[in-house]
């Protein structure tokens, strides 16, 4: 059995297999969650049919999910939001959360949504890398499709750690994290790795409470209503950003569990939606 990791709050050595599972059991957690993120995915597919004719689905790589939904905004110098989606790093697809951009759209911001290789075909290092080429191109490219202004990354829940990582990209000038696992020692004990198979590397490379801070802007968001995991983490994540006196926000959503609090990003007048305003400077 793996350690948990410095910062984990967990009683780790103590948790039976089940227990151990349901501590990041985010669907298990929430009634209704799978409804809910059909719901998501059909409202998503709606906002892609409405918007087809600026959408821009670009292909940046040479594998299959290596490829771009582009929402730009009528002025291309906009601030543009990247949103990387969740699923702990092997299920899920950028256009699922495709009504997301809304929110920000309605800022005048641009969207851009990154699609990576899932695990088991790619493992965690190499997801890494493909969320920075990706970002490499569209620092190059994106102008091209009308998206020239400045970066701000965000991600929800394994999406989230994604920007915590990419918040170091040079093209990237602040972050926005929605529900984040930032631990990753935990998740070797429990099935999530029978998919990701992590190594020590990964776990302490990647592992967002255990790197220097970036001194970019990063706000961090949680709901209320969330595992206890993963509110530590935030919680503990902003501290160790305080402490080395980097900048950036701790927003705790009050009432909103991990699905519901995408709906504070993707709703106009949204309280992540205006968080999210601030950070383009």
């Amino acid at each position: 059995m793996s350690a948990p990791g410095p910062h984990s709050s967990l009683p780790w050595g103590s948790m039976s297999h089940a227990a151990r599972d349901a501590a990041y059991d985010n669907v298990a957690a929430v009634p209704g969650s799978r409804d809910w993120m059909a719901a998501l995915r059909a409202r998503s597919a709606a906002y892609r049919a409405r918007h087809a004719a600026t959408t821009r689905d670009i292909v940046w790589g040479t594998q299959p999910r290596q490829r771009w939904n582009l929402y730009p905004a009528a002025d291309p110098h906009a601030p543009c939001l990247v949103f990387i989606h969740g699923g702990y790093w092997q299920w899920n697809d950028p256009e699922h959360f495709a009504c997301l951009a809304e929110g920000m759209a309605a800022q005048g911001w641009s969207v851009a949504m990154p699609g990576h290789t899932l695990a088991p075909q790619a493992s965690l290092r190499a997801i890494v890398a493909e969320i920075d080429g990706a970002l490499d191109w569209l620092a190059a490219q994106g102008a091209t499709h009308g998206i020239a202004g400045p970066l701000v990354v965000s991600g929800w829940s394994a999406g989230g750690m994604l920007a915590t990582l990419a918040l170091d990209h040079p093209a990237v000038v602040a972050g926005l994290a929605l529900s984040g696992i930032y631990e990753l020692g935990p998740l070797r004990d429990t099935k999530l790795n029978e998919a990701l198979a992590l190594d020590d590397g990964e776990i302490e490379s990647f592992s967002a409470l255990r790197r220097p801070p970036s001194p970019k802007p990063l706000a961090i968001a949680y709901g209320t209503r969330e595992l206890p995991a993963l509110c530590h983490d935030s919680r503990s994540l902003h501290r160790l950003r305080a402490a080395a006196h980097r900048p950036g926000l701790l927003v705790p959503v009050a009432g909103a569990e991990h699905f519901s609090i995408l709906d504070t990003l993707g709703t106009p007048g949204g309280e992540l939606t205006r968080v999210a305003s601030l950070l383009a400077g």
